[in-house]
């Protein structure tokens, strides 16, 4: 599962700096509001029955057929009525007529790629997560190559959401004769497991629509209240963090099967399994929020060009949220596994409400800066209801247990940026250097934590 997301990640990050180093800022900005509104549709349709069944099929997997087949019609018609909104949405705003083929085209990918989530949820609830990676990072690797190809050859944007929509397509395809393997295809449909799935995932549904559309709204707000350009901006600084997300992502949704599990064998195995996964996520996070601050427009011009440098505070801003996304993501599936999906709803549709209308304000007045401060309020809005719902209906949380080690690292890395900032060398050795200093001290606490190395030795010696 990391591994695919990680490849999703790199190719992503890849492919938005082509686009703005070869066709501007601008057209990045184009690329990115049509993804964006691809990305909000298609977890509407889809993200809201992929986190029910993952959870389902956790705890009844004899029910796999009937979850593939049924599960797959289900998600065809509500794929479709997304792209319908999609279409109507994007036909009602004041976009021009390039921007909005864009849209239409990439929004096709809604399709194929909502029907390959019902397939990777039973890979996960089955945990063969390592058959979607299978499936899906070669196409990513192909995908970025003929895109790159694109570009290169002045293409415009249209012409990469055509080719979004065929490796989707081809990856689902990929999905379903793997899928083949392992469940016995039952070739009917289970109008009561329809009907029943319907009013069971409604809140489901709910929240990952409020949860997408928050996820996107600043660059939705800044393409209406400001210009395509500064889209380009705030989507340059946001990709900067995707690898942390997705890997965070990645940790959280392989940890959920698990947590389902544990649900009935009492809070204290939860909150283990829930520290254990913030303090990882935190290791990753706080580390990285640092080296943006010292390093942030170096890196904004070395991925893109020098005319990202004006994004170097709006990147210091948005960074801070890394503080604060280890406890968002885990203890969001954490109330999901017990059955709390309704506090994940009110907490989407507050921080939503409330971020969209300061957002209005702050884009409004201050545009680039603007939206990432929006973006950081969102994110404390976010937390503070999550850390207060887990202590009230599950349990506290053991805070210096979390910090402690993420905390021993970050500090050994102030050390390495300072001393990296003093010698001001080429941005590209800066990074090698800081990047193997983090996995070095990793490894070292790594190692420390698990009783030192004549520990490891004879742990692995009684294997043997």
């Amino acid at each position: 599962m990391i591994v695919n997301r990680l490849a999703q990640s790199i190719t992503a990050f890849v492919l938005t700096a082509a686009i703005a180093r070869t066709l501007g800022a601008e057209a990045l900005g184009q690329y990115l509001l049509a993804y964006s509104y691809y990305f909000i549709f298609v977890g509407i349709a889809s993200q809201g029955l992929k986190i029910l069944f993952t959870r389902e099929l956790a705890r009844e997997p004899e029910k796999t057929p009937v979850y593939l087949m049924s599960g797959t019609w289900l998600q065809l018609i509500f794929s479709f009525f997304s792209y319908g909104a999609l279409v109507v949405v994007v036909f009602l705003l004041p976009y021009s007529s390039k921007t909005s083929t864009v849209c239409y085209i990439m929004g096709l990918t809604i399709i194929p790629f909502a029907l390959s989530n019902i397939t990777e949820a039973i890979f996960q609830a089955i945990e063969k997560m390592h058959l979607i990676a299978i499936a899906t990072v070669p196409v990513y690797v192909l995908r970025l190559l003929i895109m790159i190809w694109a570009i290169q050859l002045k293409y415009g944007i249209e012409y990469l959401g055509a080719i979004l929509f065929f490796s989707e397509t081809l990856i689902l395809v990929i999905e379903w004769i793997i899928i083949t393997r392992f469940v016995r295809i039952k070739w009917q449909i289970d109008g009561d497991f329809v009907w029943n799935t319907i009013k069971t995932a409604r809140t489901f549904f709910a929240i990952e629509a409020i949860a997408v559309i928050s996820s996107r709204i600043q660059i939705l707000i800044l393409s209406l209240l400001g210009n395509e350009f500064l889209v380009g901006l705030f989507g340059g600084i946001a990709q900067l963090l995707q690898p942390f997300l997705i890997i965070a992502n990645s940790i959280i949704v392989a940890m959920f099967p698990r947590l389902s599990q544990v649900v009935d064998k009492g809070w204290k195995k939860q909150q283990q399994i829930a520290e254990s996964f913030i303090e990882i996520l935190l290791a990753m996070g706080l580390p990285l929020f640092l080296g943006l601050l010292f390093f942030g427009k170096d890196l904004l011009v070395f991925v893109y060009d020098s005319s990202f440098a004006q994004g170097s505070l709006a990147l210091s801003i948005t960074a801070i949220s890394l503080l604060f996304l280890p406890f968002i993501r885990t203890l969001c599936y954490l109330l999901v596994a017990n059955h709390f999906e309704i506090v994940n709803l009110r907490e989407v549709v507050i921080t939503t409400i409330l971020g969209s209308l300061a957002g209005i304000a702050l884009v409004s007045q201050y545009q680039l800066l603007g939206a990432a401060i929006m973006s950081l309020l969102m994110t404390i809005l976010g937390f503070s209801q999550y850390v207060y719902f887990t202590y009230t209906l599950l349990f506290p949380l053991n805070l210096w247990i979390i910090i402690r080690r993420p905390l021993t690292i970050s500090s050994l890395m102030i050390v390495v940026f300072l001393i990296l900032k003093g010698l001001n060398l080429e941005f590209l050795s800066t990074l090698i250097i800081a990047t193997c200093s983090y996995i070095l001290f990793i490894i070292f606490i790594s190692f420390h934590a698990l009783g030192g190395i004549n520990i490891i030795k004879e742990k692995l010696l009684r294997k043997g």
